[in-house]
This record gives C-alpha cells, sequence and structure tokens, in this order.
C-alpha cells in the first residue's frame, strides 16, 4: 500500500521504540538485520528522519537510535507525509489530476470513502501505539513481518 521506503521506515521506527522502551538504543546493522532491509538504504532513511526532527541518534559506544521522550508520539500521518508527500490522502486512485465530487472519475465513489478511512487511521495511529501492540499476544509484530 505504501511505498518501500515508508515501509522501511515504519517498520525501523517501530523496532526502534520497542527497544527504547527497554531502555536501548539500536543501531543500523541491528535494525536493518531485524527489519530485513538493505543496511544502506534504512541508513538514509533514519538519517533523513534524525534531520526532520522524528528521531534522535548519537554515535559511539551506547549511541544508536532513538525517540525523545519530551517530543509528542509521532502519528503515521507525519510519517508518511514526510516520505510519500500528500498524494496518499488526497489523490485520484484512477489517477486523474482533477478528480472531486463534482468531476468524479470512474472509482471515485468507490475509493474516495476509502482513501479517507485510510487517512483516519492513520491521524490516529502512532509509531509508539503500534510498538506497544506489537507486543500484545504471543507473536511479535516484527516476526510477523518476517
Amino acid at each position: 500500500m505504501f511505498n518501500k521506503e515508508t515501509e522501511y521506515a515504519l517498520r525501523g521506527l517501530v523496532y526502534i521504540q520497542s527497544q527504547n522502551t527497554g531502555g536501548r538504543r539500536p543501531g543500523i546493522t541491528e535494525i536493518a538485520k531485524e527489519i530485513e532491509a538493505p543496511q544502506f538504504y534504512i541508513a538514509k532513511i533514519l538519517q533523513r528522519l534524525v534531520r526532520n526532527g522524528f528521531l534522535e541518534s548519537l554515535k559511539g559506544k551506547g549511541g544508536g537510535f532513538y525517540f525523545d521522550s519530551g517530543k509528542p508520539d509521532l502519528t503515521l500521518k507525519e510519517l508518511i507525509m514526510a516520505t510519500e508527500g500528500g498524494k496518499t490522502f488526497s489523490g485520484c486512485g484512477f489517477g486523474l489530476k482533477h478528480c472531486d465530487q463534482n468531476n468524479p472519475c470512474p472509482l471515485h465513489a468507490q475509493y474516495a470513502p476509502i482513501r479517507d478511512a485510510i487517512l483516519n487511521l492513520v491521524t490516529h495511529e502512532t509509531v509508539q501505539s503500534l510498538a506497544a501492540k506489537s507486543f500484545e499476544g504471543k507473536e511479535n509484530l516484527l516476526n510477523r513481518l518476517k
């Protein structure tokens, strides 16, 4: 549903948050291995997220990635906007530049409610809430992603 960059970012951030909850700051090598992502690619993604202020990092021994506990939780919408832009939440399912209720595409009546439901979901879910849910039940979310 989302592009590969968003998928890796989301899985990486959920992993980081789950490790932060346990008092750890994972590094690139660990994150890439655990989420089954190319190390170079996930490094670029996480560096951009640090520059955007979504995440923090420390170099050296005891370093790694972590969330600033003083900041609000990161919504999935904020993450998606940073990686894909806003087209996901306003674009036409048929790919037209101008599509709305007054000038609908052939998919508009069916696609618009789905797009709006996705917007509602990503507005209310956060990386932190997904990390918390990943440990509910017997299976870890990251293991189910593999």
